[in-house]
């Protein structure tokens, strides 16, 4: 694309000045792409810890009504899940089985997007002992149909952008074969009975 760029600006712009304005607009162009490919692979895994999250909550509350502590479960669930979210939950258990405050320790698994309510229970669950089961399950369950939402509006978006080429190629084509006629009739017609 950056070298698309640069060759159209020469075709526009003859001479010196042309090559300086199309190495320009070439070098725009492809920051411009690296910042898109940074922006898509930021926004990609983003998603997918968002994904991750739901049976990561699920295990934790299957996990904590199964009698282990919050430190046990995010062991046991961060041994079984991979990803961020897993790689997560094992470091947040070894830092615990360390000593470390559970408030500052789960505050690593809050930095992951989605992440904080459930990380907010897991610490209130490990300072104080209150039961964390119910308030676990029912964080999981929003991130599931926090998670089934996104993917509908990706589904949408997705539909919508197949349907622009669809635009793009035949809308000359109705205004060339289809309106551009009925002017021209009407135009001949104005213009004749004058």
């Amino acid at each position: 694309m950056p070298l698309g760029v640069a060759c159209f600006v020469l075709l526009l712009v003859d001479g010196a000045p042309g090559m300086v304005m199309g190495v320009a607009a070439g070098y725009a162009a492809h920051r411009w792409q690296l910042r898109q490919r940074a922006a898509d692979a930021d926004r990609a895994a983003r998603y997918a810890v968002r994904a991750e999250l739901a049976p990561a909550g699920d295990l934790l509350a299957a996990c904590l009504a199964a009698g282990a502590g919050p430190r046990e479960a995010a062991e046991a669930v961060g041994r079984a899940l991979d990803g961020a979210v897993g790689k997560r939950l094992r470091s947040v258990a070894a830092e615990l089985r360390l000593g470390g405050e559970p408030a500052l320790v789960w505050q690593r698994l809050a930095e992951l997007p989605g992440a904080e309510g459930l990380a907010r229970c897991m610490a209130r669950a490990g300072i104080s002992g209150a039961p964390a089961v119910d308030t676990v399950a029912r964080l999981a369950a929003e991130l599931r149909a926090e998670a089934a939402r996104s993917t509908a509006a990706r589904a949408r978006r997705a539909g919508v952008l197949v349907t622009l080429p669809l635009a793009a190629c035949f809308l000359p084509a109705f205004l060339t074969l289809g309106v551009a006629p009925v002017l021209m009739g009407l135009a001949g017609g104005l213009l004749g009975q004058r």
